[in-house]
């Protein structure tokens, strides 16, 4: 396939601003539309297990809107069928008006020829049956999730109805507490959007155009990344996108943008604010380092030995930069900062005023500093925290 010549050349730091607003950290927020708003904005936010200040499809909403309620955040996501989740850039809550985009996937997995787990036979029927007559139900419901205490010892059951969930004939309806809630696909998706009559050059297509929307302007392996897809499955259908190829000073491979992107200046107040490891901001971490010149490693998963920045180190967006990095715990009433990287003495305020807006949203009034990278800036760090707080 022959690429179009880009037309137009982007700075470094257009790109960066670009990106930013795409992802909804410049301008003032449209409170409007609230969460359900930045989910449809962002197209997918990403799911993970892991707790510290929150769970990370909380921290997505409020890293953009601010202290919005966590009951507000996950009744717009589940409640009146807005969402539904799905295997996009990881497990991810998507918005319910992309089901039918997903086909395409839907299709991959039914025609998977080897799965990791043997499914007992008459299983699946009788999940399928036990969900029709009873559900929306999770896995324990339906008759236990696993055969042991190990987290990946899955019993039939919980095999049958994660192979439904991903053939689309179950949807995970909600989270309750952690657990999937399972419900059949004929009873939870509108009735308009209940088809896969998409194929699979149309499903791409729209995929490709949404994450260049979400991104603003990224590579193609960018692209590829917000949802999951093959390098190829993006090349087949990018031309045909809608998205222009444009130049990026300092990038070494092509990118694409999106062309309103391109048509409006970036104006508006930036957010500070401390970021999930797991933000679509930053989860691709190539891309991060390109735009921002931040390395971010998520350590979670890192024996503590090694680790060089903590547990659940987050990232903190002030004046449009990454400035820093900040591993968070709750003891009690009070947000510790257990341990905070800073990139100079220019750092300090933002960092303090993410880490008291933080503080204020999940209910605690007082803020602890303990470790910082540069031992001279603790002080400063501590008594902008203290005057911040008042």
């Amino acid at each position: 396939m022959t690429t179009p010549r880009p037309s137009t050349t982007l700075s470094a730091d257009e790109a960066r601003r670009i990106a930013l607003r795409a992802q909804g950290f410049v301008g003032t927020p449209d409170r409007r539309g609230g969460v359900r708003g930045v989910l449809r904005h962002l197209g997918a936010v990403q799911l993970d297990t892991i707790s510290v200040l929150a769970r990370s499809h909380e921290l997505i909403p409020y890293a953009r809107l601010g202290a919005v309620g966590r009951a507000t955040v996950e009744d717009a996501y589940w409640k009146d069928t807005h969402a539904f989740e799905y295997w996009s850039h990881a497990a991810c809550i998507l918005p319910i008006e992309e089901w039918p985009h997903f086909a395409f996937r839907r299709r991959a997995y039914r025609g998977r020829p080897h799965w990791s787990h043997d499914l007992p036979d008459g299983t699946y029927d009788q999940v399928i049956k036990q969900l029709r007559t009873e559900g929306p139900l999770t896995a324990t419901e339906l008759g236990g999730a696993k055969r042991t205490s190990e987290w990946w010892d899955w019993s039939g059951t919980k095999i049958a109805v994660e192979r439904a969930l991903m053939y689309g004939e179950v949807v995970c309806v909600e989270r309750r507490g952690w657990k999937r809630v399972y419900d059949l696909a004929e009873r939870a998706i509108p009735g308009e959007l209940l088809h896969d009559e998409l194929d699979d050059r149309e499903c791409l297509r729209r995929l490709v155009a949404l994450a260049g929307q979400s991104l603003g302007v990224g590579t193609r392996a960018d692209i590829a990344d917000y949802h999951r897809l093959k390098a190829d499955q993006v090349e087949s259908v990018i031309a045909d996108s809608g998205l222009v190829p444009v130049t990026v000073e300092g990038w070494a491979k092509p990118a694409w943008a999106d062309p309103e992107a391109l048509a409006t200046p970036v104006r508006g107040r930036h957010r500070t604010t401390l970021l999930s490891p797991f933000d679509s901001l930053v989860w691709e971490r190539a891309r991060t380092e390109r735009i921002f010149g931040f390395i971010h490693r998520l350590e979670a998963y890192v024996p503590k030995p090694k680790r060089v920045h903590g547990y659940f180190a987050m990232p903190v967006l002030s004046g449009g930069r990454l400035v820093g990095r900040v591993d968070p715990a709750r003891e009690g009433t009070t947000l510790v900062a257990r341990q905070v990287t800073l990139d100079g003495p220019k750092a300090v305020p933002g960092v303090a005023q993410a880490l008291v807006e933080a503080a204020g949203w999940v209910g605690c009034p007082e803020v602890r500093v303990e470790r910082v990278d540069a031992p001279e800036l603790r002080e400063p760090l501590a008594r902008e925290v203290a005057r911040l707080l008042g």
